[in-house]
């Protein structure tokens, strides 16, 4: 599985959550928190279930719920059968290990069990990344930067530097347990330079993937999450070589000048199975 890029769309209107599994994105999350009105969850709940229902999604569906405390546990009951047509389930504004264990508990007493995407949305929520990532039904940590700054009272820049920590925090603690970590969102939608800068160190800093709130900055962070061709070049040498090495003996070996160790070999791997999930070569298993 790949989550390159994880679009939202607002649950309380239909033909948006109809066309958003077109837009070429990884994960598509009909939203029933923060996307929809308080006064018109009721309705986004409803319209949320029929769609899942009707929808045969060539992506991941994910249905972002409100915190159980707040309206969550009537997203699960309005759902009810519709939730074996989702995929994955997204809680926001994750504090502990424990809320999403009282999540779990909740949906697996109703007989479905669901890979748990946990937004980190505050200062809490992102110093118990680790204790969160650790709990087994996580399999994605998410950075919600815009309501972090809120918590925190800082302020956004263009450069990113005030959120330049808790980004490696999710980071860390996503590739301790093996799991996917997805940026912050890119909140301007019209600024496809910004949004490339930006997507770029994401990457170089180790995400996973990032989140999206318009189609248009789909294909923008697709392409940067998907390994160039020369990029798969460089991984297909390096194995290539350790391949000959390890039929020859030779348990150092260069290539190209470069002496290759085993945080490049398993670079290299990354790289080919970053390619192989998004299409672009053949599967490597």
């Amino acid at each position: 599985m790949v989550r390159r890029t994880v679009l939202f769309s607002p649950g309380d209107q239909p033909s948006l959550l109809r066309n958003a599994p077109d837009s070429g994105a990884d994960v598509v999350v009909f939203d029933l928190e923060d996307a929809v009105a308080p006064t018109a969850k009721a309705e986004a709940r409803e319209t949320v279930a029929a769609v899942v229902s009707e929808l045969d999604a060539n992506c991941e569906l994910c249905v972002r719920l409100n915190p159980l405390a707040d309206g969550g546990r009537q997203d699960l009951e309005v759902l009810g059968s519709a939730l074996s047509a989702v995929d994955s389930l997204m809680l926001p504004k994750v504090s502990s290990g424990a809320a999403v264990s009282r999540l779990v508990d909740r949906v697996d007493a109703d007989g479905t069990e669901l890979p748990i995407l946990a937004l980190l949305e505050t200062a809490t929520g992102v110093l118990s990344a680790p204790e969160i990532s650790a709990v087994d039904a996580v399999d994605a940590l998410l950075l919600g930067a815009e309501d972090l700054s809120a918590d925190v009272g800082l302020t956004r820049s263009t450069d990113g530097t005030e959120i330049l920590h808790a980004r490696q925090q999710v980071v860390l603690a996503a590739s301790s347990e093996n799991i996917d970590a997805i940026d912050t969102l890119h909140t301007d939608f019209e600024d496809t330079e910004g949004l490339t800068t930006d997507t770029n160190f994401a990457v170089d800093l180790g995400f996973d993937g990032k989140m999206a709130i318009h189609p248009a900055q789909v294909p923008v962070i697709n392409d940067a999450f998907t390994p160039d061709e020369d990029r798969v070049e460089w991984a297909q040498s390096i194995l290539n070589a350790k391949q000959q090495a390890d039929k020859d003996g030779r348990g150092v070996f260069s290539v190209d000048g470069e002496m290759i160790d085993a945080p490049l070999i398993a670079q290299a791997r990354d790289v080919l199975d970053r390619a192989s999930a998004a299409g672009v070569i053949e599967d490597t298993e």
